[in-house]
Order: C-alpha cells, then structure tokens, then sequence
C-alpha cells in the first residue's frame, strides 16, 4: 500500500547547509572515522596541527591520547562521523590518519550511519572492510596517462555534466550506477521534469542527447573495469549492457577496438601502471562484495543487503527517508510502500517494522513528539535528488553530535509541513498574484488544523484575486482544496476516519457529508471505487 501524499516533489529548492562542529563532550570516547561526502572539514587534536579533508576523503581518529578531539566543516558540507566495530585500528593504527573513500564504498558508508542509528538488524559491514579501507592511508590516484585518443585516455574522462538541476540529478545517478535501465520518461518523473525538457537539457549543456550521453557513461565505467582486470560478462553486467557482445559492439563503435584488444593494447604499453593504479579504485568495491559472499547462503547478496527492524513501537514520531532504493512499513496487516526520495513519518505508539530491499539505504531525519505533531496513520512526503545532502545533513545533524551551533530539533517539522505543503499545492488551482499564493499556501500548511484555515488575515485584494485567477471564491478555494486532498488520501487506501482529521474535521459524519457534496460519492464508496479499479 502506498501512503498518499506523496503526489510529486515540491518545486521549492532545499535550504543552503550551514557549517557544523563536533566538540570532545558531543562524542563518544572511541575512536571515529569521519568520511566527508561534499564540501570540506578540518580536524584538530589538542590544539595541534589541522587535518585538512575535502570531498572523497576520510579521517581515522583514534581514542586513546587525546585529550580534546575538534572537528570543523564549512558550508555546503555533508561529512559522516561513524563509529566502527571495537576492534576496528586494534592491528596498530594509534595515530590522525587520512584515506582515500572510494566512490563504489560511499552508499556503503551511509548505509553503516543508519544502522549506528536505528534498530536495523541487517549486517551493514564487516570489521575487515572498514580496515581494508584505512589501509591505504593517503592514497592519491594519478591523473590519467595521456596516450592519445584511446579507451584510456577519453574513457577515463568523465563525460561533461549537464547544468540543469533535473538533467544533473539523472546524470549523476547514472555516474553512481550506470546500469540503471530507465526510459527518459521514467526519469523525467523521478526528478520531476517532463521527457522533452530532459532531453533538451541534456542537449544543451552537453552537446549530446541523453541515449549518446548514458552511453559514453557506460562505456567509461567499462573502461575503467577492464583496466581493473574484469572479465567482459561481468563489466557488461556492472555497466548496463544486455550481453557481452552488446558491450563490444558499443566499445569498438567508439574507440574503433574490441575491449579484448583494449585488454592486449593496455598490457603492452608502457604507461599502463598509472591507469592501473587509477582504476584500482574499482577492485575495492568487489573486496568488499568478497567478504559479503563469505556468508552461507544460496546466492552471493549484494553489496547492501536487505535489512529490517524487529517489531517495535516508538514514543515518539520518527522521520525517515529513502535515499537508494526501496522498503517497506509494516504496520499490523497494513504495507506502506517507501520509495526512493519518499520522507515518512512513522507514528508514536504503534508496533510497526521498517524494512529496506536490497542495495537500498535508508536515514532517519528527525524525530517529533506527540504534542508537536497529532499523526495517528504515517504520512508521506517526496523529495526530489537536489535535496540529497541537504536531507543528509539534516541526518547527520538530528543522529550524531556533529550538527550547526543553532540547531533546532523542531526544524524538520518545518521542513517536512512546507514540503507537504508545495505537494498539496499540485492538486489545487493555485492564485499567481503573490499575496493570494502566500495565503493558500498558508491554507494548505494548516489544512489539518480544525478552524485553522479561516483565521488567516485576508485583506479585499486577496479575495478578488481568488475569484479572478481560481475561479472561486477563498472560501471555496478552501472547500475544494480538502476535498482533492482527501480524495487523494482515500485513493491511497487511508480510513476514512484518519483522512477526516488529516484534513480538520473533527467528526466523521460532518466529512462524509461535505464529500459527498464535492465527488458525488461517500468516502467509502469513492474508497471502494478506487480499489476496484486497481484491481
């Protein structure tokens, strides 16, 4: 079952990131491994030398010693503090120590914060990989070897990003995984765009269409696995390609060769060793699926496994956010689905289970209390990909004590009301004089609030804006703004007795009533309707 209101993404841009510091008294006395994902942080250890990291680098900080531990990032900064197994360093590493995050370790890395967070029991790593990573200490991978226009020179590049918000959200999933298989209409929906504007997008910003541009993305990810050694079935696979040999035609189509004679060419030259060590970056993400296959079952899982939390019933309400992939909510007989960008508000008191799928990470946001928030049904809302790190932070912030020095706990419910109420704004005809849209907007904030959509300070100018742009009056504006939002809750299989308090009537029969009017059928019925036409 899917919880309505998730309609589609607000419109609105996400907040800029402030900076964030994480002091001795905020953390725990072991020892952290800080992972910085954007932007830039600084660690400092009583009063010494700062360990400067920027995006794609991570920190071993060890326990013992240390008097005062000071960690700094500027704005703009998603950096995750992780706390490994105890015996993670226990092979000797007692000092400040930089590394390398590859980027096939990155979804990993989130994966193992949201496990330190949440009663998830699914196994997020094992203690050898976390030190397999610090291992390699300040490495640094060379730039490519220019050798001409070749498979490892033009492949390794990366091809040229598209500026547009939507364009640049679908080119850099595809970067994270290039074997997404998505028509161009399927991803206008994800990022909120239409089929037209993303492939004008593409065009625009990078010379090619969106087929040319996914395919030199796949073909340098290829690249790069081939210089690493893998076998063709397994690059074709990794990269999105239906067989082996459809991989080889594309390679030789673009660089005029086989991969196996890229392969012969790559073994003779000279310069090979600094592709090699560059491409290197790729085996570390098969260490780890490696070790994940070590576990006795039928069929290797993959690098995230699925997990779920035991049944249990919180005190208070927990946000949470699916960044990858998909789960689940089980609350008695009932399953909410949780996809990919979709934020859900799990309510107090009521035994539930959370799971996620396979190669799917979820984060908790933020919590509220039942006097913060009257929520009886979860409640669901979707974000699109340009809010990703700013949705981290707001993890980080809410889970760990590295968070900005104004920090309001309550900030999420703000966040999560505007977005609720930018979704809302979709199933109604809006005003365009500014006044009037501020006003619905408010209207459609407070929506749930009984009598909480009447007493806003409405001037004359306001409601003839109403009636010339909407067709109706601000009363009816109202009337017909429940009304939508409660079909839409009724159509996602909620009771009509929750829908009639998410929307501010306090008794059943009134709702019922006022529906009845609007649709032309009772909740039920409408319920009944619906269902039977997804049957």
């Amino acid at each position: 079952m899917v919880v309505p209101s998730s309609f589609a993404a607000g419109a609105s841009d996400p907040p800029p990131i402030p900076g964030a510091r994480l002091g001795s008294v905020d953390a725990p006395v072991r020892p952290l491994l800080l992972w910085v994902r954007t932007g830039a942080a600084h660690v400092r250890l009583d009063g010494g030398p700062v360990l400067h990291l920027k995006a794609g680098e991570g920190a071993w900080i060890p326990a013992d010693g240390w008097a005062e531990r000071a960690i700094t990032t500027e704005p703009g900064t998603v950096a995750f503090p992780l706390w490994p197994h105890a015996g993670v360093g226990a092979w000797g590493l007692s000092e400040l120590t930089r590394f390398d995050v590859p980027s096939g370790w990155q979804d990993w890395l989130i994966q193992l914060f949201n496990l330190q967070v949440t009663p998830f029991s699914g196994r997020g790593y094992f203690p050898e990989a976390i030190e397999e990573l610090l291992r390699r200490p300040g490495s640094r991978s060379p730039a490519p070897v220019e050798v001409g226009r070749n498979p490892s020179s033009e492949g390794l590049a990366s091809p040229t990003m598209p500026r547009a918000r939507g364009a640049r959200a679908v080119a850099e999933e595809l970067i994270r995984d290039p074997a997404l298989d998505l028509t161009v209409e399927q991803w206008a929906s994800r990022v909120l765009s239409s089929a037209r504007t993303l492939r004008r997008d593409f065009l625009a910003d990078t010379g090619r269409t969106f087929e040319q541009w996914r395919l030199l993305c796949r073909l340098g990810a290829a690249v790069k696995l081939l210089a690493a050694g893998y076998d063709m079935d397994q690059v074709a696979a990794r990269v999105g390609f239906a067989s082996r040999n459809g991989l080889t035609r594309a390679f030789k189509g673009r660089f005029g060769l086989t991969p196996h004679e890229f392969g012969r060419e790559l073994s003779a030259r000279p310069g090979a060793g600094g592709l090699t060590q560059r491409a290197a970056a790729a085996r570390q993400t098969d260490d780890l699926i490696r070790m994940m296959r070590k576990m006795d079952t039928p069929a290797a899982p993959e690098m995230l496994p699925a997990a779920s939390t035991p049944s249990h019933a919180n005190d208070i309400h927990v946000l949470s956010w699916m960044y990858r992939g998909s789960g689940y909510l089980d609350i008695g007989d009932q399953r909410y689905e949780r996809e990919r960008g979709v934020a859900t508000w799990i309510p107090a008191e009521m035994d539930h289970v959370t799971g996620l799928r396979e190669n799917s990470v979820s984060l908790p946001l933020g919590n509220a209390s039942t006097g913060d928030l009257q929520l009886t049904v979860p409640l669901q809302v979707r974000f699109s990909p340009a809010w990703d790190d700013y949705l981290m932070f707001c993890s980080i912030s809410a889970r760990s004590g590295l968070r900005p020095d104004d920090h309001n706990p309550r900030h999420i419910l703000d966040l999560f009301a505007e977005q609720v109420a930018a979704q809302r704004a979709l199933s109604v005809p809006m005003p365009t004089n500014p006044r009037a849209r501020a006003v619905a907007m408010e209207c459609l904030r407070r929506i749930g609030e009984p009598g909480g959509t009447h007493d806003v300070d409405v001037r004359a100018e306001i409601h003839r804006a109403f009636r010339d742009e909407t067709g109706m009056t601000l009363g009816r504006w109202r009337y017909a703004a429940r009304m939508s939002i409660a079909r839409d809750l009724l159509a996602g299989g909620a009771p009509p007795s929750a829908v009639a308090r998410r929307i501010g009537y306090a008794h059943l029969p009134t709702f019922s009533a006022a529906f009845s009017r609007f649709h032309g059928l009772s909740p039920r019925d409408y319920q009944q309707r619906e269902s039977e036409r997804n049957q």
